[in-house]
């Protein structure tokens, strides 16, 4: 019977991935880990445990929180601040980041940027969801106050990044700089076991994934170029195929392994774009250039776009690499 490999394996067998790193890298890939176990657990008891629907608040955007929201943010945060590998924390629910100044943590030399629960809009009616987190290397000197330099790093200072996709399966898919690897969750054993080893974009694909419903509020580059994928060209396999669930880490994670692209433009109820480039554009964009895919705004590289605010919004256009750059082909012809 072949042996499948862990999680916690894997990364002991990978530490050479940072070796700038005394295994505390290792250890908060763990701890994030145990956090998306326990909010695993949670979402599948919700419906039973009196914490779907909307908690009463908006956050930090303005945009109503679930339930869920507040419980997977408040479970990464105790789950992290419990072991002293960071030492700050910035989430998309928080309106500012958080110090972790205790003892334990004064010589911490990483910092976690995160979304708890993209999505969240779907829990109540069972579609799947996930969580999106980014580490990066503190610019401040361990034993200095954590400051908002540190969190305000450009997309290709990240250390490592990844998400975990709640499904019909519970799936962790992270990278540290040298390829992507899938680990999916056994409920019996506990323990996540490597599933989906080195990823790659398929070299061609058909998928598009863009909220078509906002299609009058486009810029005239994307509305030519849904025009264009929905067209009838056998040759060149089109009309390409629609998918969209409202969840960006179901979205990417589909794309990623059939081949596709995702979409979130500019617009007039989106004017910067609605997607947030600390915790949703980023980490997804290191985990496309390291599977073989493109990640931009439409023009730039995301990875290069130097943030200046917490919550940030950019466009963002990600995938298949011929087919973000057919897009950004139409966004340069038509501005």
């Amino acid at each position: 019977m072949e042996r499948h490999i862990t999680l916690g394996e894997f990364i002991i067998e990978n530490q050479k991935d940072f070796p700038y790193a005394k295994g505390e890298l290792s250890a908060l890939l763990s701890s994030i880990r145990l956090a998306g176990k326990v909010v695993n657990q949670a979402i599948n008891k919700a419906g039973l445990s009196e914490i779907l629907g909307k908690a009463g608040n908006e956050n930090v955007q303005g945009e109503d929180q679930a339930k869920l929201d507040v419980m997977a943010n408040d479970v990464f945060i105790e789950t992290l601040r419990n072991r002293g590998e960071i030492c700050g924390i910035a989430s998309e629910e928080l309106e500012d980041y958080l110090i972790f100044d205790e003892d334990m943590h004064k010589d911490a030399k990483y910092i976690v940027l995160m979304d708890p629960l993209d999505g969240s809009s779907n829990i109540d009616v069972d579609i799947t969801v996930g969580t999106i987190f980014s580490i990066y290397r503190r610019i401040s000197k361990p034993g200095e106050s954590v400051n908002k330099e540190d969190f305000l790093q450009p997309g290709e200072n990240q250390v490592a990044a990844g998400y975990i996709i709640y499904g019909t399966s519970t799936i962790l898919v992270y990278t540290t700089g040298n390829g992507v690897n899938g680990f999916t969750f056994d409920p019996g054993i506990g323990s996540f076991f490597l599933s989906h080893p080195e990823i790659k974009f398929p070299d061609h694909g058909k998928i598009y994934s863009v909220n078509e419903g906002n299609y009058v509020h486009f810029p005239t580059g994307v509305k030519k170029y849904i025009k264009w994928v929905q067209e009838i060209d056998e040759k060149d396999g089109r009309p390409y195929t629609s998918r969209y669930t409202g969840s960006l880490v179901a979205d990417f994670h589909r794309n990623m392994l059939l081949g596709g692209i995702y979409l979130y433009p500019t617009g007039t109820t989106s004017p910067k774009g609605k997607l947030r480039l600390l915790y949703e554009c980023n980490p997804m964009a290191f985990l496309t250039e390291q599977a073989g895919g493109k990640c931009t705004d439409g023009f730039t590289r995301i990875l290069e776009l130097k943030p200046t605010e917490l919550h940030e919004r950019v466009p963002f256009f990600c995938g298949n690499k011929e087919m973000v750059e057919k897009a950004e082909e139409f966004m340069r012809d038509n501005q």
